[in-house]
């Protein structure tokens, strides 16, 4: 099995989705979701130009958002390809880019010192050997429907492992490949839905541990894989499977799209993505934070905001994110708690007044700072010869430790205390 521990370190990371529907800006699903056909869609491939795209500057900004690898679009379900594929012509170079654009991105972060992943669609509205089903953007074109009965899906399943064998060996290490998605169950009545039977998914996935043997693969061609991607939402506790725990990765948007979306107002604040980071970790997991570049190829103004007010707390914070997960201690409410070794995290979501009272630790925690600014946080004991202080406190056990917090909470988003435990 392929190592995870850096995976499990670095816990998180920055999701790139980029291609022609940016030129659109209403959406990565736009083609299937307003039905456009081949020929309207042919405009946003006609005047895709990103004049600015800077991927070293892309690469900056997240590093110092803090995220420490990165997964990008190398194909969206629309079949349009960011780098110069042999197998289509329907790529990046015969757009007015005129150029690779996967490559240049791929040394950008590499040389930032990110592990390197690909998103892959296994799925191809583009490919005249896929077939019509409930997502393709024809599929209530009777006529159109008839006339592509006789597709043959096992010729797009070679090109769809021709594509998967160009990306794992024209951009050296690959340390994620990250393919969606499957939908064998869904059943439209006139069509059902594919999954790892028309992608011959073991011997794609045999191919891809052949060629990158320490790649981490998805869980979405549906015979497995060695993280589960949670999309949109924050699992309720670490996620188990069959009993046994498993790597997971909650994938999050900063608005309500993956792709570009000009008109899209469903913007996160700051304080609920460190939130959303920091409950993934608490949870043994990661955060792939995603980013829609527009169409002349930057980050919007809105997106950088928010990587670098994340990047200005994982500046102070990081500590409490990177090489943390889990802890086996039980966090008051509003909080959470991240551990790494002896050091234990607590992350205070809800400012309360003047007392956290922190159960089972009172004869574990040897020392108590913020970690934003290393000072001093007060704490005591309840002494159970002095009965009255119990009661004073509310009954607590004599287990307890009570942190003594100031009345204002700190000019922090989301402050953390570091807690040392005794050996």
């Amino acid at each position: 099995m392929p190592d995870k521990s850096w995976f499990l370190h670095d816990r998180f990371g920055l999701f790139i989705h980029w291609g022609i529907y940016s030129v659109a800006a209403r959406h990565e699903w736009i083609k299937s979701r307003e039905q456009i056909n081949d020929a309207d869609y042919q405009k946003y491939f006609d005047h895709f130009d990103p004049d600015l795209y800077d991927p070293a500057a892309w690469a900056q900004e997240a590093k110092n958002a803090g995220m420490k690898y990165f997964v990008v679009t190398s194909k969206h379900h629309d079949g349009f390809c960011l780098w110069d594929s042999a197998m289509t012509d329907y790529k990046a170079t015969n757009t007015p880019a005129k150029r690779d654009l996967l490559t240049p991105m791929v040394d950008a972060f590499r040389n930032e010192g990110f592990k390197v992943g690909f998103y892959h669609s296994v799925i191809d509205w583009h490919h005249p050997e896929f077939s019509v089903d409930g997502f393709h953007p024809m599929r209530d074109d009777v006529e159109y429907r008839t006339a592509s009965q006789n597709r043959d899906i096992t010729k797009y399943c070679e090109y769809l492992h021709s594509q998967t064998r160009e990306l794992l060996t024209q951009f050296g290490k690959i340390d994620l490949m990250w393919f969606d998605f499957s939908y064998s169950k869904r059943d439209w009545g006139w069509a059902k839905g594919k999954g790892a039977a028309e992608w011959d998914a073991d011997r794609l996935i045999a191919m891809v541990r052949e060629l990158q043997p320490d790649v981490l693969i998805n869980d979405r061609l549906e015979i497995g894989g060695d993280f589960k991607t949670p999309e949109q939402y924050q699992p309720a506790g670490r996620m188990i499977v069959n009993g046994q725990p498993v790597t997971w990765e909650a994938c999050q948007t900063l608005n309500g799209s993956w792709g570009y979306d000009r008109d899209n107002l469903d913007w996160k604040p700051v304080d609920m993505l460190i939130r959303m980071l920091v409950d993934a970790v608490s949870k043994d997991g990661n955060m792939l934070l995603n980013v829609g570049p527009n169409a002349r190829g930057e980050f919007e103004p809105r997106a950088l905001e928010r990587l670098r007010d994340i990047g200005a707390w994982l500046r102070l914070h990081g500590r409490a994110i990177y090489g943390c997960g889990l802890s086996d201690f039980t966090p008051p409410p509003d909080c959470r708690f991240t551990q790494n070794g002896n050091r234990l995290y607590l992350h205070i979501f809800s400012w309360p007044f003047r007392h956290l009272h922190l159960s089972g630790l009172g004869p574990r925690v040897d020392y108590a700072q913020f970690l934003h600014d290393g000072s001093e946080v007060k704490m005591s004991v309840i002494d159970p010869h002095q009965p009255a202080q119990n009661t004073t406190l509310g009954g607590l056990s004599s287990d307890t430790l009570t942190l003594e917090l100031p009345v204002q909470q700190p000019d922090i988003v989301v402050p953390v205390i570091e807690l040392f435990l005794k050996s």
